[in-house]
């Protein structure tokens, strides 16, 4: 099974992209690659300028990478209750390379924060939004209280969070 991973942040101290590499590497998998939106800046999105330059070629490579993979594992930074900004702009220029970029695709979304609530307000958002670009959610978890509940070294913590954690890869390794 090949695994794409990335935090939905552009922050180069992403929480969510730690967890992301940290959910990739709990399956039994042959191959994981944990991107980094860093590597793929794009213009802001519209429609004049794709229409005037076409699609950038970073947003067909970050498709490639999803249609290369065999699931696809996305830890959401909540901005104000949604998208991290980073995202949403590679969301819009990637649904312009293909509407459907998650089509037949696996995805197992993940939100962290340092609060109580752990992101949830963008993961719902996600939810809702990502089957109609394809995807088939195999499962989704959220991390509240990252700092308390997370270190790098021992992965989470808290003990019944990590049970639940295991038990939604565990299903996913069994689809």
């Amino acid at each position: 099974m090949k695994i794409v991973a990335f935090g939905a942040s552009n922050s180069k101290k992403s929480i969510n992209k730690e967890f992301a590499s940290y959910a990739a590497h709990q399956f039994k998998s042959t191959s994981v690659e944990v991107l980094d939106l860093n590597d793929y800046p794009l213009p802001i999105y519209s429609i004049d300028l794709e229409q005037e330059e076409g699609l950038p070629e970073n947003a067909v490579l970050f498709h490639q990478k999803l249609k290369e993979s065999d699931l696809i594992i996305i830890s959401f930074a909540e901005h104000n209750g949604s998208y991290a900004v980073a995202f949403k702009n590679l969301f819009d220029w990637v649904s312009r390379v293909e509407l459907k970029m998650f089509e037949g695709k696996k995805l197992f979304l993940l939100s962290t924060a340092p609060g109580p609530r752990g992101g949830l307000g963008v993961l719902e958002h996600a939810v809702d939004r990502f089957p109609r670009h394809g995807a088939v959610i195999s499962a989704v978890y959220t991390l509240p209280q990252y700092n308390q509940h997370f270190s790098a070294a021992e992965g989470i913590l808290d003990e019944e969070l990590r049970e639940k954690f295991l038990e939604k890869v565990r299903m996913i390794e069994q689809l």
